[in-house]
This record gives C-alpha cells, sequence and structure tokens, in this order.
C-alpha cells in the first residue's frame, strides 16, 4: 500500500497536461487508492509553494505575474513581477521552511535576493507599482494611468515581508541583516501621503504622470482592509484613526444587518450594488498574516465575517441556482481569476459557471471540511486540472473549459491559508510584530496576542 501511495503521489507531482485545448470531455475517474488528508495537504501545498521558489522570476527571485504551461502570454510578458503577489510569496517560502521542503539557509538567500532586488526598485512615495520588470526593476504599467504606486499592493508585499521579518528576528547575522533591511522598506512607505493632501480616507493610485487622475478612494469593505491596518501600525508616516473610521468604515455605514444564505453578512460589501457578497478571494487576502480569530472592532467580528463569506460559497454552489454543472458540495468557490471571458469577478451573482480552485482551498480555516471535499475531488477525479504548480487557475465543467495557466495571487494564499489551518504559523508571526499591535490598538480593534519567544 505505501508504495502504492508514492507511485500515485509521483504521478500527482510531475503530471502536467501542457495543452491550451479545451476539455472535450470530463469523467470521473475511479481511482482505488484513497490519500490520506495530511498527504493532500503535503503535497498541494509543495506543489503551489514551488511556483514562488522553483517558478520565480530567476533574477529578482520575486512572484511571476503569471505562468502559463502553454507559454503563450498575451498580455504580461514573461518576465513581469506582481508585487501583491511576491508578498504572498515570501509567507510561501516560510510554509516550504515549516515543512521541509526547503532550508533555512536556503530561504534566507532567498530572501536576501528579493529584498535587495525591492530596494533598489520603482517606488512612489515608499510605495511600489502593481507590476515591476523582473530584470530590471522598472515599472510596468498595470493600465494606461496605473503607472506609479500602488497602496494596496504595496500592503500585500508589506504584511508577507513583516512576517518574514519577524521569523527570523532572533536569528544569526545574516539573518538580523535582513530583518534590518525589511524594517528600513518598512518604514519607508509614506501610507499617510496616500491621503491625498489630508483626507479622511486612503487612496489606491497615485502616479508621478497622472497624479490621482484614477480616482480611487478605498472604502467600504473588500480586500483592503490590511492597507488600513497597516497604515494606522507605521511607526514613520502613520494616519490618522479618523482616515479608518470615515473613509474605510464610510462613518459606520459599513455595517449590514442582512443575511445571506442564512448566514449574517457583518459588513456591507458594494455601496452601489445589489450584491451580496463579493469575491472569496476578499476572506483570504488581508488575513493571511492579519488573524481573523479573536479580532473585531466596532463594526464587525472578523472571523464572523471571513467565515460567514465562505460558508455562503459553499451553500450558494449547494444550491446551485443555474444549475451549473459540477456545482456542488465537493466543487464550489468562485472568486477573481481566469474565466471562458477573460479575467472576471465571480462570485454569486455574477457567475459564469467558473470554479476557481483557490476559492475553496484558501477557505480551510474557514469551512475546513467543506475544503477537503474540494481537494479531495479535484486530486481523486480531476487530476487532469492539476499541473507542476498546483490546480490550475480556474475551470468550468459546465463549458468544458480551463486552460493551464495560474497566477501568483491565486496560487499563493494557498499554501499559506492551508498553514494558518493546520499550525496557525503565519497569523502567530505578523500578529507578534509590535508595530502591528500598535496599530490596532489605535484603531480600536481587540485581538488574539500571540505569546512571544
Amino acid at each position: 500500500m505505501r508504495l502504492l501511495l508514492t507511485f500515485f503521489i509521483a504521478i500527482i507531482l510531475f503530471s502536467c497536461k501542457e495543452t491550451n485545448k479545451e476539455i472535450n470531455k470530463f469523467e470521473d475517474q475511479n481511482h482505488t487508492t484513497e490519500l490520506s488528508d495530511e498527504i493532500l495537504l503535503n503535497t498541494i501545498q509543495k506543489q503551489t509553494f514551488n511556483y514562488f521558489w522553483e517558478g520565480a522570476e530567476p533574477n529578482s527571485g520575486l512572484a511571476r505575474e503569471r505562468i502559463h504551461m502553454d507559454n503563450i502570454y498575451p498580455t504580461s510578458p514573461k518576465n513581469t513581477v506582481t508585487i501583491g503577489g511576491s508578498g504572498f510569496g515570501f509567507m510561501a517560502i516560510l510554509v516550504g521552511i515549516k515543512r521541509d521542503f526547503i532550508t533555512r539557509e536556503e530561504a534566507v538567500e532567498r530572501f536576501h535576493k528579493m529584498v535587495d532586488f525591492l530596494e533598489t526598485s520603482d517606488r512612489y512615495h515608499g510605495a511600489w507599482p502593481h507590476w515591476l520588470n523582473g530584470e530590471t526593476g522598472k515599472m510596468v504599467p498595470f493600465s494606461k494611468k496605473d503607472n506609479g504606486g500602488d497602496l494596496v499592493e504595496t500592503a500585500f508585499l508589506i504584511q508577507g515581508m513583516l512576517t518574514v521579518a519577524e521569523y527570523f528576528k532572533n536569528g544569526n547575522e545574516i539573518e538580523q541583516a535582513l530583518v534590518a533591511k525589511i524594517d528600513k522598506l518598512w518604514r519607508e512607505v509614506e501610507w499617510n501621503w496616500y491621503t491625498k493632501n489630508g483626507e479622511d480616507v486612503l487612496y489606491w493610485h497615485w502616479s508621478p504622470e497622472f497624479g490621482w487622475d484614477m480616482n480611487f478612494p478605498v472604502g467600504g469593505y473588500n480586500e483592503c482592509l490590511i492597507m488600513y491596518i497597516l497604515a494606522a501600525s507605521s511607526p514613520t508616516h502613520s494616519i490618522k484613526p479618523a482616515v479608518y473610521h470615515n473613509g474605510w468604515a464610510k462613518n459606520g455605514a459599513i455595517v449590514s444587518n442582512e443575511k445571506y444564505y442564512d448566514e449574517e453578512l457583518v459588513l456591507n460589501y458594494f455601496e452601489h450594488d445589489d450584491a451580496k457578497v463579493g469575491p472569496l478571494f476578499w476572506a483570504h487576502y488581508s488575513y493571511l498574516g492579519l488573524n481573523p480569530k479573536g479580532l473585531s472592532d466596532k463594526y464587525a467580528n472578523y472571523w464572523k465575517l471571513v467565515q460567514n463569506q465562505a460558508k455562503i460559497h459553499y451553500k450558494y454552489a449547494v444550491a446551485n441556482p443555474n444549475e451549473y454543472k459540477g456545482y456542488g458540495d465537493s466543487l464550489w468557490g468562485l472568486t477573481s481569476s481566469y474565466s471562458t471571458k477573460g479575467y472576471k469577478g465571480h462570485r454569486p451573482g455574477n457567475d459564469l459557471g467558473v470554479i476557481s480552485p483557490t476559492a475553496a482551498l484558501s477557505s480551510f480555516p474557514y469551512t475546513p471540511k467543506e475544503s477537503m471535499q474540494m481537494l479531495k475531488k479535484m486530486y481523486k477525479d480531476h487530476d487532469s486540472l492539476i499541473g507542476k504548480y498546483g490546480p490550475y487557475d480556474a475551470f468550468s465543467l459546465e463549458h468544458k473549459w480551463y486552460l493551464p495557466r495560474y497566477l501568483a495571487i491565486d496560487q499563493g494564499p494557498i499554501p499559506i491559508m492551508i498553514e494558518n489551518h493546520r499550525s496557525g504559523m503565519l497569523w502567530d508571526l505578523f500578529m507578534k510584530n509590535k508595530d502591528v499591535q500598535s496599530g490596532l490598538e489605535k484603531l480600536g480593534f481587540k485581538y488574539f496576542k500571540p505569546e512571544q519567544k
């Protein structure tokens, strides 16, 4: 039996169907071997970790924006690296140490390479752009006017780097040097400058060419909570509490008393939309390091918020109001991903029949039973949808469609949130940061404080 398990895992880890053709037929495969939960979790964590390790852009060590196994790159060039996705990469590499995929020394060497590149790359009042050229460190425009600082992507990056710094803060001389570099970059982000001359709200973008023309004040619930918390936590360029309460929380209007699929929404997801709930990555990106367990302020119990969002997505798939093929208790989860119509923000109310594996698999802390059902179904019955770096970005049984392609921002939360489910490691590290604790307290949050070691 052990030999049979080993053989099966080898097939999963090394088989990669590099085809750009649509699936002609999705048929259940009656595998007789049942892999244990631990083996499955180890397998998917190693595959997705390797996106950020073996698959990293070689010059910078940062995360490629996308990896297409068909080698077709119709949008951004292959050497384009993503700032937010690289933040996820910092944390995924810590998972690699934890699970013995790499050594501590190998990780430190890679982290120095990544941080050194970020130190000399383009920044705008301390904030990095959405994309960089991994060979030159120069900004790559995300859109015509989005060619400057991106404070949200920067927040995702800083979340990852602060977690790494916490891991190594009591380490040897080389590790202490890494921590010092990270602390310098953290202190150089001018969060308060992105209030656009002192308004009580944070703006997503600024460009030296177009100024504030993107005009995206960030308020009302979405994936950006971590940006406000880090902005309040900054030891050098902190925002006032009013920026959070008036801008993000909309003077209290962020609170929702509605239910959807019998689950409390807790916060309002959209200001000008009748949608009840957002794509599921909203329950992941800010909470890779920020622990929602025990986290609350005067607006929300954040564990209830994120757990209920995952439950709603699960219940929606089980109910399957559009009667899409395959939806159910073992295939569920809608989020922003590749789609039959380009890149789309899938969610209940905007459902194209496309499942994005990261949605359910990154929800393990919230819905462990339901997420495990998804993981087992994928690896047992749909292994044609799994390649070198884990499940491909998205697929549709309804439309008999998939692409052998990956996005950093979708692969990254999988190993991180599975690790938070298994050991709580990333949550414990980030929440130990003294600056973060000060920021949370400044904004009126109650939170679980891990023991310092």
